[in-house]
């Protein structure tokens, strides 16, 4: 007979799938009855170094589906908008020749490129986080022997990336004077209630050589200018800064001591106007064993030292906080085997975890963030799925950005939920390689209740299903709920795995593309009615490794 059993056993594990054989379980419960408090959207802003992709066609598509995730309340920052030049984009590259000089040294203001570009976001319901920067030609400071313009492609040396753009300015004065006759051109052409709900903020990492080459000092003298420009002509607009590389070290340990209680550079008073904060956050992929192993430890390490450096000061205890540039790694537009993970669902799944994990550090260290800016946009009129960090290739989305059409439909409260495979803070701040990371997240909204599920780890390889056992309660007394799916994962709301199946076309027809928008898109799937009994009722579903899923309950 034991023998029997066995044969049996062994022919039953032959006629499983493998990942049916290899799958573990997970209890995960969510008590709608009891909130633990608001959930802000802070995923809602997003960003890109190349401000002319906004006026192109694939630019202006994905800025629209950015825009109906959560109307004009999403955000876009860009660098390079007072670049001189003719506004033709390139990579980490944009210019708008909003500053030139005549013969006499007079100044020369010219809106039209910078309108074209804040057109195309507030046309598709998206508002500017408007990045004052970088140095117009005529203004630079830089070596009369430095080129101006860059000449880095993907692949050279990063910092190749480094010109005369990244100069103070040569005349204070007129640089404050170019930042206020922008913002009252903007006042004037979009309205002065519009333009207060804009974040203003002035340049990009300038902790870093490549972006600033200037002393901390200087720094601050270009910013106070910035700012008193921008107060000059709106004097409530929403100013802030400095969007520092990491948690800013030193550099921003002198910057906040600045604005709290320095010398005013532009006004002789004390202190610089800050609206809200900003550094950057980033993590650290690399190549192991012929696959890529994500940094997420990295990202969350930068994010919470930059928490304990604002809250650490008292005047700024409650400022809010954007992490103004919150990614997988440092560069969009580089390429390479670590960056190997953007096209699939390793990105998606990745910016579900890490997502959750941000808003708990800020609950941890009970700071006021206001936002999370994905540093990804999309890179007009290049090879199909190139592996850039981006949201969508040729027009096509990406599955990352299916995760953010799930944070749009959750609700603003915050309920009590857990996972039996949801690692522990701390042990992701450690690393997430040795165990799988089957996390949960819950909302309310009136009587819909919002439960979003992933399934990550760091190394991008198959691995068993999670075999979810979801066990709802506090849902009154109605006696059965609608319960409707979303799904994205390896092989669902995934035009990349579509596009793989074709051969990799790198011209696909037009009745192709049809074929791979339609595989981009997130599909609501209807469950059949959860029965609900005392206010529980239960339901088992099975989410693949790097899966997300949202389950919507009404």
């Amino acid at each position: 007979m034991r023998h029997i059993l066995t044969l049996s056993a062994a022919i039953l594990a032959l006629a499983l799938p493998a990942a049916a054989q290899d799958s573990f379980p997970v209890t995960i419960t969510v008590d709608a009855s009891k909130p633990t408090g608001p959930l802000k959207p802070v995923w809602r802003f997003f960003g890109a170094d190349e401000p002319n992709y906004a006026t192109m066609k694939d630019g202006q598509k994905l800025l629209a589906h950015l825009g109906e995730l959560k109307p004009k309340q999403v955000y876009f920052r860009a660098h390079n908008l007072l670049n001189t030049g003719d506004g033709t984009a390139a990579f980490k590259w944009g210019s708008t020749n909003a500053y030139t000089e005549d013969k006499d040294g007079n100044p020369v203001y010219n809106w039209m490129i910078t309108d074209m570009i804040i057109d195309s976001y507030l046309d598709r319901g998206v508002r500017p986080y408007l990045q004052i920067g970088f140095m117009p030609e005529a203004l630079s400071s830089a070596p009369k022997d430095m080129p101006y313009r860059h000449s880095w492609r993907p692949g050279f040396k990063y910092e190749l990336i480094e010109g005369g753009w990244n100069y103070p300015p040569n005349d204070y004065k007129k640089w404050e004077e170019l930042v206020y006759q922008w913002t009252k051109h903007n006042v004037e052409k979009y309205g002065r209630d519009e333009v207060l709900t804009w974040y203003f903020e002035v340049w990009n990492e300038p902790n870093g050589p490549s972006y600033w080459k200037g002393t901390p000092e200087e720094f601050y003298k270009t910013h106070d200018y910035a700012i008193a420009g921008v107060k000059r002509a709106l004097p409530e607009a929403k100013v802030g800064g400095p969007d520092v590389a990491g948690s800013g070290g030193a550099f921003m340990d002198g910057f906040l001591k600045h604005v709290v209680s320095g010398k005013n550079y532009a006004t002789g008073e004390t202190g610089t106007p800050t609206d809200f904060l900003a550094f950057h956050a980033k993590g650290s992929p690399k190549f192991v064993d012929g696959h890529v192993q994500m940094g997420m430890n990295n990202h969350l390490k930068a994010v919470e030292n930059g928490f304990k450096k604002i809250a650490a000061i008292p005047e700024h205890k409650n400022t809010p906080i954007v992490i103004g540039e919150s990614d997988p790694e440092g560069c969009a537009a580089c390429p390479g085997p670590q960056n190997g993970y953007r096209n699939g669902t390793m990105y998606s799944s990745y910016t579900a975890a890490s997502f959750a994990r941000i808003w708990e550090l800020s609950a941890r260290h009970q700071v006021n963030l206001d936002g999370v800016l994905t540093w990804a946009f999309t890179f007009e009129d290049q090879p199909w799925f190139a592996g850039y960090r981006q949201l969508a290739s040729n027009g096509i989305d990406l599955p990352v950005l299916n995760v953010f059409r799930m944070y749009a439909k959750l609700g603003p409260e915050l309920l009590m939920a857990s996972s039996s495979a949801q690692l522990p803070l701390d042990d992701m701040i450690s690393g997430v390689t040795q165990k799988n990371d089957v996390g949960v997240m819950a909302t309310r909204e009136g009587a819909k209740v919002a439960v979003i599920v992933w399934h990550y780890n760091d190394n991008d390889l198959s691995g068993p299903d999670a075999n979810l056992s979801l066990k709802l309660s506090g849902l009154g007394k109605t006696r059965t709920r609608k319960i409707t799916q979303y799904l994205v994962d390896p092989h669902t709301a995934n035009a990349y795995a579509k596009w793989q199946k074709m051969g990799s076309p790198q011209s696909p027809d037009q009745d192709q593309y049809k074929v791979l928008e339609a595989a981009s898109v997130m599909h609501p799937k209807t469950l059949a009615p959860l029965t609900v009994s005392k206010g529980t009722a239960g339901l088992d579903i099975t989410l693949v490794r790097q899966g997300v899923t949202l389950l919507i309950i009404e």
